[in-house]
């Protein structure tokens, strides 16, 4: 019983000390916070779903069918409000389809603006060998995108 005790007051004492509960900092009352249906025109493939956490994350998503060549992970980045505008930077790693080895590290950079449940801004791209070297970009793109919403 006194171990059961002990253990129930380091939960209680975990969950009432700021490290351990959801901060209410800005960021988690920012319109940005959410899933989005975003088309990126001139990426391969043109759809992407993106995930906004309020701990300042965020999750990319699309099908690599777009380059015939080459298969990416999914991006993981991060986001900042920064006035009326979410600036953040997402990267992807991309493997070559033939000989499932390295090649390439993209590092998506982003501002977009949140009007309502639709969003729109300009992207900039670019790829990087194993040893770091800048191997393509900066490539411009638009996005535009819509909330998901229950």
């Amino acid at each position: 019983m006194r171990t059961f005790l002990t253990a129930l007051g380091a939960v209680v004492l975990c969950f009432g000390a700021t490290g351990c509960h959801r901060s209410t900092n800005a960021a988690a009352a920012s319109p940005i916070v959410g899933v989005w249906l975003v088309k990126v025109p001139e990426a391969p493939f043109g759809y992407h779903m993106f995930t906004f956490h309020s701990d300042g994350t965020v999750l990319q998503s699309n099908p690599d069918a777009g380059d015939a060549n080459s298969s990416d992970s999914n991006g993981m980045g991060v986001w900042t409000a920064d006035g009326d505008q979410i600036k953040g930077k997402f990267v992807e790693v991309t493997a070559d389809r033939t000989t499932h080895q390295f090649a390439s590290r993209g590092e998506i950079s982003f501002v977009i603006k949140v009007t309502g449940n639709t969003l729109s801004g300009a992207a900039s791209a670019n790829f990087y060998d194993a040893s770091g070297q800048r191997i393509r970009g900066p490539l411009a793109a638009t996005m535009t995108g819509e909330r998901i919403m229950p």
